[in-house]
Formats: structure tokens, sequence, C-alpha cells
């Protein structure tokens, strides 16, 4: 059996699994994509291997500045912070706290107890969220727009801004997407029951020879393996519920 790498090998994997050519699938092939991003969408919002976390660096533009947000692409289902912007602890000259700390207290690792550093950092990092705070973000992934609820006038453009995201694993880039199991059963059930659902209306029509189509035994067979993949899903591929904007 070979494994599906593209878009269309999964469908015609999906179709076989179903019994094409042997049986006629009655469904169209628009039908057969839309359940197609239907179990994408599925599992990319609950599988484990959906999404994966991820950094992205921004520069910002004057419209950033004065729409007050930023546009991330669409790949983006959620994110969960937005990096310091004017950390004390930051290392970009000979002036810092972190720099003066290093040069005049940990000139020797094997003598000098790090403990007081490790301390001095944690209480620095403490007052400044104290005193200055973290920027509050607000997402939605159907706007794709990052807003920072913050002083703007503490930013120019051509700053750079770091957000820590989870985006979703696009198949189109990793074709391993193809190959997961539960996405191959599960594509499958919502296509047999877009099967079922389109021979209900025939249901009790008489064919040549007498064969008759039962889309309803068909429905019911196929919504119960939808109900069982989710169930699947919730227990043995999602995690843990965490803190998440979007």
């Amino acid at each position: 059996m070979a494994t599906p790498t593209t878009r269309a090998e999964f469908r015609e994997f999906c179709l076989r699994k179903l019994g094409k050519p042997v049986i006629e699938i009655n469904v169209d092939d628009q039908q057969v994509d839309d359940r197609i991003d239907e179990a994408l969408r599925y599992f990319r919002d609950y599988h484990f291997d959906g999404t994966e976390k991820d950094y992205l660096k921004h520069v910002l533009t004057s419209d950033d500045i004065t729409n007050r947000y930023v546009t991330v692409d669409e790949g983006i289902i959620g994110v969960t912070r937005a990096f310091d912007i004017g950390d004390a602890l930051q290392t970009n000259n000979l002036f810092n706290i972190r720099y003066q700390i290093h040069l005049n207290d940990l000139y020797n690792f094997t003598s000098v107890n790090y403990a007081p550093y490790v301390m001095t950092l944690q209480h620095i990092q403490h007052l400044e969220e104290f005193f200055v705070g973290k920027q509050p973000i607000r997402f939605n992934r159907h706007t794709d727009r990052v807003y920072l609820d913050m002083d703007w006038d503490v930013v120019k453009a051509g700053d750079y801004i770091i957000f820590e995201v989870y985006r979703y694993v696009n198949p189109a880039t990793y074709a391993d997407v193809w190959a997961d199991p539960w996405l191959q059963k599960y594509t499958t059930a919502l296509i047999k029951k877009q099967w079922g659902s389109n021979l209900t209306k025939f249901t009790g029509l008489t064919l040549p020879g007498g064969v008759q189509f039962n889309g309803d035994k068909i429905y019911d067979e196929a919504a119960t393996e939808v109900e069982k993949m989710e169930q699947e899903m919730i227990s043995g591929y999602s995690l843990p519920v965490s803190d998440m904007t979007g």
C-alpha cells in the first residue's frame, strides 16, 4: 500500500478504503475535498501533531504603529505572548545590568556562588513586571491581527517585536501529515458519512436485479465511526488545556 504524500493521493487513498474502484462511491469530487478540509481543521485544532510552537519575528512598520496592531499570516492559530519591549535585562550595550553583574561578580565561576546572581535577576524581573508590566495582547485567528495594549510611542518603525505563537503544520509543506493514521481514518469516515447522506434520498429505490439502496445504514455506521474517532482524539491525541490567546 502506497503512503499518500499529496492531497490528490490522499483523496484516492481514502476512496479506495471505501471500496473504489470495486464499488462506486456516490460522492462528488468537491464533496470529497470539503470533507478533507473539514478533517484537516479538526486535526489542527485538537491533535498534538497538528500544530507547533514557533517564534514570530516581525519588523514594525509605520502602518503597524498607526493601526496599533500587527497582522500575522493565516497559518498562526494562537498567540501566547509578546516578548518584553524595553527589557531591563537585555544585553545590547555595555551599561545594562546583566553585563555589569557579569563583569564585576562572575569573573570566576569556580569560586563565586551564582545563587545571588540568579536571585538578583529574578528580583529585577519582578520589579520590572510590577512597575512596568507585561504588554497585554489580544488575538483572534479569524482576523489575523495581534493587538498590543501598550504605549506605542516607545517603539518606532524598524524595531523588532517577537511573539510566541502556535502555527498549524501545513501538509502542502510537510507531506508526512497525509500519512497520519488518525487523519486517514477520520477523513474516510467523513467521506463515508457524506456518501450515506447522498444515498438517503434513494432509500427504498430498487435497481434492476432487485438491489436496493440503503443509505441510512451507511450514514449511521459512518456517524458512529466519526463520533468514535473524535472521542479518541480528545482522550488520546489532544494536549492538556493550557492558556492560549486565539
